[in-house]
């Protein structure tokens, strides 16, 4: 069955519980999402999209993930 934008945005509220979180797509397999939360501040964007890709538990990993592409923004709320 394929990965929906509730399910993606079911994981992150999960790991961000008070984040903005948006996400679009429609298509099982190519999504976008933002996600701002405070748990980002003093971290780099490499270190705010690995929380982001820890919190989808694999979804993402290796040719047997079933999501296969997410344009991702995250940031600290300002």
């Amino acid at each position: 069955m394929p990965i929906t934008a509730h399910d993606i945005e079911t994981l992150l509220r999960d790991s961000f519980p008070e984040a903005q979180i948006e996400v679009q797509g429609d298509d099982g397999q190519h999504f976008a999402a933002s996600v701002v939360d405070a748990s980002f501040k003093g971290k780099n964007r490499v270190q705010q999209q690995r929380a982001v890709y820890t919190a989808l538990k694999g979804k993402m990993d290796g040719s047997h993930g079933e999501l296969h592409a997410l344009a991702l923004t995250t940031k600290a709320p300002d």
